[in-house]
This record gives C-alpha cells, sequence and structure tokens, in this order.
C-alpha cells in the first residue's frame, strides 16, 4: 500500500470508509472465538458501524450527545466507536475496571444520554451508577442483559441495532461525515489519574488524524509499508491504545487480532505473528525477566550468549564496539536471536513502548535479542502521541526519540516540556480552570522536565509534580530509582519517597516468583506475609537495594525500606490501567508506615 496524505481527511469516520470501499474483503477485526480466530472483513465493519450509527440517530440520540462505552478489546468496541462518530456523536470510552463511583462520576460530568455495555458482570456497577445519572436515558448490551425495573433507563439489543438498510445507512452515514471537520469534537477521554478525580481530554478528529499519520509515516520511511497486522492488548478506553492500536491500524488498511489476556499474550503473538505492536513498559519488563530465566535454565551456552549479547548492546549503545564484537555478533544471530524472534511471531518490525518511562536496560535488553523496541512520549492531552524514537533518527534508549511530524516541541526556562500543533486537545471538559492552567499561550504545558540531546531527541527527566526535593534542596527523580529497583529480580514493584525529608526510602513489593523460589530453598513455608518477617528474607531485599545504591549518587540513594501489604494493583486502586503508580493512593495507605522510616 502506499503512504496516505492524511490531511485530506476530514474526520476520522471519512478515513474508515476510504480505506473500507479499498480494502473490502481483506480482514479487518479478528478475536478469538470458540478456539479459533475469526475475521470480520472490512466491507462487514463498514456495514455495521454505518447501521449502528442510523439507529442510534433513530433512538433520539442527536449531535453532540455523549455516549460511554464500557468494553473488553474487542471487535465489537471499534464497531460501536465508528458507529458513535459516524452517528456524529461523541465517545466516552471507560475502563473496563472502573468502580460504580468512577462510573457515576463520568457519567455525571460528560452528560453522557446513552451507554453501551458488553456484559452484563460489567453492567452491574455501571447500571447501579446510570439510575443517579440526571442524562442517561439509553443502554445497549452488547451480551444480553437483565432489564432493571426503572423508568428512567431504555434497554436496547446490539444485534437488533445493527441490522436494517445497508445501502441507506451507508448514504447518511457518508453524508453526516461530510458535516464533521478536524476541529470536531471525537471523544472525551477520561484520564486515569495519577492523582485526582479522573479529566475529560476533549480530542478532536484531527488530533487523532495527526497522530495517525505521524506515525504512519515513520512506519513507512522506517520500515517500509505493507499489510500490517496488529495485536491490540492494552484498554482501548486509553488513549494510547485508542490512537496507536485502533485508529492507526484502520488508517494504514491493517488487520486488528485483539489479545484474549495477559495469560494468554504469548500465545497469541505467535499465533497472529503481529508486525506491529503498543505496549506500556510495564509489560516489556515482566517480558524480559521470564526470557531471561527461560534461557538460563537452558544451560551455560545459551546463557552465556544472552550476557554476551547484553554486553555488545551496551557497548554499542556507548560506541565502544570491539573488533572481536562484530563475529561474536554473527554467533548471536544465528543462534540465540531467532529463537528469541520466534516466540515474538518472526516478523516484528517494531515494539512501540508508550504509557510510563522505559528503564534503559530494557530497551538494552530487546535490542540484544534482536528486537526493535521504540520508546515514545505521550500524554492523552496530545493524542497522545508527540515523539518517538525512530532508526532513521538513531535509536537511544535514554531518550524518546524526536518530536512527530507536524509536532512543535520546546523546553521552558524551567525544563518544562511544552508543545505545539493540531495534535493538542481543545481542552478538559467543563473544566475552564484547568484547561487555562495547561494550556496558556497556545502551548500545552505537559508537566514533564527534560531536554533535547544532541541529536534533536527529547530526554525525559521527571514529573514536573513527582520531583522529590530533598530537605537539602536537592531534586531527585523518583521514577529513576524506582526503575531500577524493578529491575532487580527480587523486586516486583517499588515507590520511593523523600519529599522535604533527609533521605529517600522506599516502599517495596517482593517478586512472587523469586520469594517462593526463596522460601523452597531455605525450607520455609511460602506465605509473603510471613516471610517479609524472617530478618533473612528481609536481608535479600536489602541486597538488592544495595546493588541500586551503588550505582546512584548519595542523595538518591534508598536508606530504610518497608514492605507492601499487597501488590500495587488496579483493583485496590494503586495502580492506572496503564500500569503507573497512583502516587497519592499509595500514601494514603501507607502514610504512617513510611512516615516511621523516618524515625528509626
Amino acid at each position: 500500500m502506499q503512504l496516505t496524505d492524511f490531511d485530506r481527511y476530514p474526520n476520522l469516520v471519512a478515513m474508515f470508509l476510504d480505506r473500507a470501499r479499498t480494502r473490502g474483503s481483506h480482514p479487518m477485526l479478528v478475536a478469538r472465538h470458540e478456539g479459533a480466530w475469526r475475521a470480520l472483513d472490512w466491507t462487514t465493519v463498514a456495514d455495521r458501524v454505518c447501521v449502528l450509527a442510523r439507529s442510534l440517530r433513530a433512538i433520539g440520540l442527536k449531535d453532540g450527545d455523549r455516549v460511554v462505552l464500557v468494553c473488553e478489546n474487542r471487535p465489537e468496541w471499534c464497531i460501536a466507536d465508528l458507529a458513535i462518530m459516524a452517528a456524529g456523536l461523541v465517545t466516552v470510552p471507560t475502563y473496563t475496571t472502573n468502580t460504580e463511583r468512577d462510573h457515576h462520576h463520568i457519567l455525571e460530568n460528560s452528560g453522557a444520554r446513552a451507554i453501551i455495555v458488553s456484559t452484563p458482570k460489567l453492567a452491574q456497577p455501571l447500571l447501579a451508577a446510570a439510575m443517579r445519572a440526571p442524562n442517561a436515558e439509553h443502554v445497549i448490551g452488547i451480551e444480553p442483559l437483565r432489564r432493571m425495573q426503572s423508568g428512567m433507563l431504555t434497554f436496547h439489543d446490539w444485534r437488533d441495532l445493527i441490522v436494517g438498510d445497508v445501502a441507506a445507512a451507508r448514504d447518511e452515514a457518508e453524508a453526516r461525515a461530510a458535516t464533521i471537520g478536524r476541529d470536531d469534537l471525537a471523544c472525551i477521554i477520561y484520564t486515569s489519574g495519577t492523582g485526582g478525580a479522573p479529566r475529560g481530554v476533549r480530542q478532536h478528529h484531527g488530533a487523532i488524524l495527526r497522530n495517525v499519520d505521524g506515525a504512519a509515516h515513520i512506519v513507512a520511511e522506517d520500515y517500509g509499508w505493507g499489510d500490517e497486522v496488529f495485536l491490540s492488548f492494552l484498554p482501548l478506553s486509553h488513549a494510547y491504545e485508542h490512537s496507536a492500536g485502533q485508529f492507526l491500524p484502520i488508517g494504514m488498511g491493517g488487520t486488528i487480532h485483539y489479545a484474549e489476556s495477559l495469560e494468554k499474550l504469548a500465545a497469541n503473538i505467535e499465533d497472529v505473528r503481529p508486525t506491529l505492536m503498543v505496549v506500556v513498559p510495564r509489560l516489556f519488563e515482566v517480558l524480559r525477566t521470564r526470557i531471561m530465566k527461560q534461557i538460563e535454565k537452558q544451560g551455560r551456552l545459551p546463557a552465556t550468549l544472552m550476557h554476551q549479547a547484553l554486553a555488545i548492546a551496551a557497548r554499542r549503545a556507548s560506541g565502544k564496539m570491539r573488533l572481536s564484537d562484530r563475529l561474536l555478533d554473527m554467533v548471536i544471530e544465528r543462534t540465540l536471536r531467532p529463537k528469541i524472534r520466534k516466540r515474538f511471531g518472526g516478523r516484528m518490525k517494531a515494539l512501540v513502548s508508550g504509557g510510563a518511562p522505559l528503564n534503559p536496560e530494557v530497551g538494552v535488553f530487546f535490542e540484544a535479542m534482536g528486537l526493535t523496541l521504540l520508546q515514545g512520549y505521550g500524554q492523552t492531552e496530545a493524542g497522545p502521541v508527540i515523539s518517538v524514537n525512530r532508526p532513521r533518527a538513531g535509536i537511544a534508549m535514554d531518550t524518546v526519540g524526536p518530536p512527530m511530524r507536524e509536532v512543535t516541541v520546546k523546553i521552558a526556562e524551567d525544563g518544562e516540556i511544552l508543545v505545539q500543533g493540531e495534535l493538542v486537545m481543545h481542552g478538559y471538559w467543563r473544566n475552564e480552570v484547568e484547561t487555562l492552567r495547561t494550556i496558556r499561550d497556545g502551548w500545552l504545558h505537559t508537566g514533564d522536565i527534560g531536554h533535547f540531546d544532541a541529536a534533536g531527541r527529547i530526554v525525559i527527566t521527571d514529573r514536573k509534580k513527582d520531583m522529590i526535593v530533598n530537605d537539602k534542596g536537592d531534586n531527585i527523580s523518583p521514577q529513576k530509582i524506582e526503575g531500577m529497583l524493578t529491575l532487580q529480580p527480587e523486586i516486583a514493584q517499588a515507590m520511593v519517597s523523600g519529599d522535604k525529608r533527609p533521605y529517600v526510602v522506599g516502599l517495596i513489593v517482593p517478586d512472587a516468583e523469586w520469594a517462593l523460589d526463596w522460601a523452597r530453598e531455605a525450607g520455609e513455608h511460602f506465605d509473603m506475609a510471613a516471610l517479609q518477617d524472617l530478618p533473612a528474607f528481609r536481608a535479600e531485599i536489602r541486597a538488592a537495594i544495595d546493588r541500586v545504591n551503588a550505582d546512584v549518587s548519595v542523595v538518591e540513594k534508598v536508606r530504610q525500606f518497608a514492605f507492601a501489604d499487597e501488590p500495587f494493583a488496579i483493583d485496590n486502586e494503586e495502580l492506572t490501567p496503564s500500569m503507573k503508580i497512583r502516587r497519592h493512593k499509595i500514601r494514603e495507605r501507607y502514610g504512617a508506615r513510611i512516615d516511621a522510616l523516618y524515625r528509626g
């Protein structure tokens, strides 16, 4: 396929309908059902989108009405999203992990008149919230829902809404798409929030189209643009997956496969053999740990080759390659790397990391194993992709690459990264105060601290609001220290503190697999809480922390630590859906324990 001029599209619906006309019977959306991968082609998806759009208008929804979408990653998610937009409405994606309180906030704040929900289980907290929401009128169940006794909500069956006069629906969708402009609102994406109540980011059609344009050009120019295959894993309610995992494939005429679950992800990757995949750093960290353990279990030779590959990659990154490295690299290329590539399907062009900072060591590991890992940077408020590493500009794992096409980035006097361009949101929904604070003089104030390197790539050093300033005035990056801690095999998660304090302390979640192995070798019963009381177990964690302390400055050293009661998770509200820790929630729960570390 040829590179498209995305500037000619007035909106996302027009882009989709144009692609559907040219792709026709090619597979578009693929999901596993009853043990087999089943595909919907472009024509079928377009028919359902247009008919559903007509049905949404038929039940009384009008231009600009908001529709909340709660659904797992599956073909119906994409169909619903496109149909909402094709009907001249606004999609409000929400996380499947949301509580009743979360749903109520979004329903009330957005003023949504309709809800599309996939399953009875997901409907339970959502409908409880909808009963109290002032504007909610319609509920559409993708799977049959139990009808509640409520005079306020009208229930509809998805199956009834996706059948009808296809020709008439197509004509209506085409005519309406001609009236929607790039500046018109496409969706309101509520930030999962590492602090405070979620805010609704107003993403217009042009913001997402600008992201698609920038990313598609990188793929075309650096890798060649073919029949791309994507594996969708991150929640589609997250702006990163919504733009890069859904609309980028649509813009490129690619095929989207939907992963079944985290547990089946590795098997799904081997089955689907994707060419491109967007993932958050935490998943790369988990995969790195698993791959290293599996290689080490295969014996001395594979383990030696792995460590040699890592050493060569580190020397290449620092520009200190040896003459002998070329020959050794050829051996690794013929022996170890093909096995690793096969586990990722064998045709992966690039794995793109975003949503949170990536530890450079993790990036170097995947490069050493023969896989291209591109770290990107962005925010929901910017479509969300601002920059990404690319081979043409030279990949540097300690950077997030140069800004994408038609994106302007500058660094403020205090080091804050500022962004300008069509990708910048038009503001927060019904929140003028935060909008004025975040967008000033046409520049998006990201809240991130960074600088450009000599090659024009952005280097992120920290979040402005997360920066630790100790009692002596030293600035300390918590994310850097946490990233180094979680690379230790003994530590799964960590949060460090030290603002206005004399030194840094840490809250530690031990790695469960490592702890199980340690318990077996020590002859102890595996109970995480009981193990944490054992001096020998605590000493092992202390040793892991000290390994990190050896590589950081004096003010960055973790002097004391305590254990968390359980892993940070989405369910306990201590992780966002994109796997970033929610510091304010963790501090609320463990504040007294952290404070006690300064009295010991």
